[in-house]
């Protein structure tokens, strides 16, 4: 009986290890932008920019606007738990105080600018895989790809330790 609470416990501290490095938080941060990535795209796809249907647009608005919408998700997320230990307080700010609109707009940018690499490389991969597989498999495989570049830019700069 008593090797079932240690089992949980080791379990449990291997969870928190693996969650203490910074690579694991953002890949699980990744995987939800992807499942963002992939929902924003298929319902742009599918429905929201149906109208395109006869315009060869349609891959291209729905594709711009999943990775817009994926990229805020994992701003957010990456701000809040990633690099939470690294986001820079201004000294009037307390705990319970969210920071200013323009520090966080500021932010917001700097970490699309560290993006863009990243993101531009998964809109080509993407397109020009979908030449030879289904769109959503080919934008799958360009997420892979461009997180290490995102993961290095926004590390070293976005989020860089002061």
């Amino acid at each position: 009986m008593m090797a079932a609470p240690r089992w949980r416990e080791r379990l449990l501290a291997l969870l928190r290890w693996l969650l203490a490095i910074r690579y694991v938080k953002f890949g699980l941060v990744g995987a939800s932008g992807t499942v963002v990535n992939i929902l924003v795209l298929y319902l742009g796809h599918e429905y929201v920019f149906q109208s395109l249907e006869g315009a060869e647009g349609k891959p291209y608005a729905s594709l711009a606007l999943a990775i817009a919408v994926a990229t805020v998700n994992n701003f957010t997320w990456n701000r809040l738990w990633t690099w939470a230990d690294r986001v820079a307080r201004a000294p009037q700010e307390t705990d319970t105080e969210a920071p200013p609109p323009s520090k966080l707009s500021a932010q917001l940018a700097k970490y699309a600018l560290a993006s863009w690499f990243g993101i531009g490389l998964q809109y080509v991969i993407t397109l020009w895989l979908a030449h030879s597989m289904h769109y959503m498999l080919a934008n799958v495989i360009a997420i892979i790809i461009a997180s290490l570049s995102n993961f290095l830019a926004n590390d070293r700069w976005t989020f860089r330790k002061r």
